[in-house]
């Protein structure tokens, strides 16, 4: 492939390296420039333009990307469709993600424009979650390169589903006074949430005092011998070989694999058998629902993948789960391992206002007026409203501004928000979302509801109604609004998706994000003011004119 300037005379079959405007509308970057695209850009009175030229046996960026896709889609995985030289990949079900690191190693050293990322090796994916993204570099790669690619994953997959597998789980709680019996009801809820994105339930729960021969007596019983696996939640938490769960497992026949992790919360998880049937000895940190070591294990065995003493011993490294805001809740300061989780989460609103307003053809749309003020104030006001009548679960407003930088600000002079510059608005959507995600998630907030500046007709109302939808965890740690059905913004996203959000480029939104985790949606009805944003005259016209009316607001 040859990058560079080329003559329009010369340009028929090259790839447009660059979107350029013409009287008949844009053509677009990655265009393969045929006659009708020369014309366009000839009447816009280029001589040249820069694009890649194909030398033979070349492929083109959609093409190469394609074709590795493909080959990846394996073992409970589907490919995307091809779009800017990337291929997403998807779970096709619940279950655990398996990556062979030296096999994508592997593929990425065969070129440098040839690039393959994924989730970390064991993480826990819902059905339809990306778990891996191919992106070629360039706009075309020698087809050697990608023939090279796929030999590599001939030689084995870099990575597969394992898919989780109901099971009928027995749930034993031990007893003590000073443990409170709402704590025992949460912690079935909690466990109950916890099992169902593997299908799994718990078939029988059982209580009993705190005592080696009580607990080994429900081991006994016929109900929990049934199960497939048997949870074992102790009112106080083991510390030594001898204590009353190893102690009660050993008891009832049974038997202690391993005791302790290094994986922070875990610390004090016990993994045990009774006849070939797996007993986990929980640790206080799993009556709560944030992620900790004891998931690692139980996703594994829900999983069909063994589970032993060496497997647990080498979840060091990257075992100390941090208070970081990409964790589904994080823990807050202070609170007790054996207390559940709780609280609804604080959320905060990132207002994007960096865009160039360029299909308007003049002023930036986010100076006009409504209601005699500039529409980027009126939303700047309807969300610091929302959030001051959420109350404690109001958090912070940002704005995120990069185009018409002193305008914006002379509009926004006097409202209560943190102001955010986007020196690479220009880049598209995804850098303004990306700083204002990351800033927030940073400061602690469970949920980010993200609005766009250039809805007018969106109140406090709908942003509460909104908010009352999410959760930090589970379904409703995405909302989205809709209109009439059709999904629309704005929209909320758990701070568990901060990996994702990093992730995005271009001038694209979270649309992939909400696409790929359909099971954690809930979309809330808002009718035009989700659907209208003011992008072009025409619409800032029925903006007007519905304002005016007070129609759908």
């Amino acid at each position: 492939m040859r990058f560079g300037p080329v003559s329009l005379d010369a340009a028929e079959g090259a790839i447009l390296a660059h979107s350029q405007a013409t009287p008949s509308g844009r053509v677009k970057k990655g265009a393969r420039l045929g006659t009708a695209e020369i014309a366009a850009l000839r009447d816009a009175g280029l001589t040249e333009v820069v694009a890649a030229t194909l030398a033979d046996g070349d492929l083109t960026e959609d093409e190469a990307a394609g074709r590795i896709g493909a080959a990846l889609a394996l073992g409970g995985l589907r490919a995307g469709p091809a779009t800017t030289g990337r291929v997403n990949l998807f779970a096709e079900a619940a279950g655990l993600f398996l990556a062979d690191r030296a096999q994508v190693d592997a593929v990425n050293a065969v070129d440098d424009a040839i690039t393959l990322a994924t989730l970390p090796d064991h993480a826990s994916v819902d059905e339809g979650r990306m778990v891996a993204t191919v992106k070629i570099i360039p706009l075309a790669v020698p087809g050697a390169s990608v023939a090279r690619v796929l030999a590599v994953l001939g030689e084995g997959p870099a990575f597969r589903l394992a898919p989780f597998r109901p099971r009928g789980v027995a749930l034993v709680q031990t007893e003590l006074a000073t443990v409170k019996p709402s704590v025992l009801d949460k912690t079935r809820a909690v466990t109950e949430a916890r099992l169902a994105a593997s299908g799994s339930r718990i078939v029988c729960e059982r209580r009993c005092a705190h005592e080696r021969d009580a607990l080994a007596a429900m081991l006994f019983l016929p109900e929990v011998a049934a199960a497939d696996l048997v949870l074992v939640f102790g009112a106080s938490a083991v510390i030594d070989a001898a204590d009353v769960i190893p102690a009660a497992i050993e008891a009832a026949g049974g038997s202690v694999a391993h005791l302790g992790m290094p994986v922070d919360p875990g610390n004090l998880l016990l993994l045990g058998e009774i006849d070939g049937r797996p007993v986990l000895g929980a640790p206080g940190c799993a009556r709560s629902p944030k992620e900790n070591g004891f998931d690692w294990v139980l996703d594994r065995l829900l999983a069909d993948r063994p589970v032993l003493g060496d497997d647990i011993r080498r979840m060091g490294v990257g075992g100390l789960l941090m208070e970081i805001a990409s964790r589904p809740q994080p823990r807050e300061a202070g609170e007790a391992d054996d207390e559940p989780g709780g609280g609804e989460g604080r959320i905060d609103i990132v207002l994007l206002a960096a865009g160039r307003s360029s299909r308007m053809g003049g002023t930036n749309k986010l100076l006009q007026t409504f209601g005699g003020e500039p529409l980027v104030r009126r939303s700047a006001r309807t969300a610091l409203d929302a959030l001051g009548r959420l109350g404690e679960r109001g958090g912070t407003l940002r704005i995120v501004t990069g185009a018409s930088r002193a305008e914006i600000a002379a509009a926004l002079e006097g409202v209560e928000a943190e102001r955010l510059d986007n020196p690479d608005a220009a880049a598209g959507l995804s850098t303004s979302l990306k700083l204002g995600f990351s800033a927030s998630v940073a400061a602690g907030a469970a949920g980010v509801l993200v609005m766009l500046a250039d809805q007018p007709l969106l109140t406090a109302e709908d942003l509460l109604t909104l908010a009352d939808a999410f959760e930090p965890v589970g379904e409703g740690s995405i909302v989205v609004a809709t209109d009439r059905g059709r999904r629309a913004n704005p929209v909320i996203l758990s701070g568990r998706f901060a990996p994702l959000v990093a992730a995005l480029s271009g001038d694209v939104g979270a649309r992939d994000i909400v696409a790929g985790h359909r099971d954690l949606v809930r979309e809330v009805e808002l009718g035009t003011a989700a659907g209208l944003d003011v992008d072009t005259p025409q619409a800032m016209d029925e903006a007007l004119a519905l304002f005016e009316t007070g129609a759908d607001r």
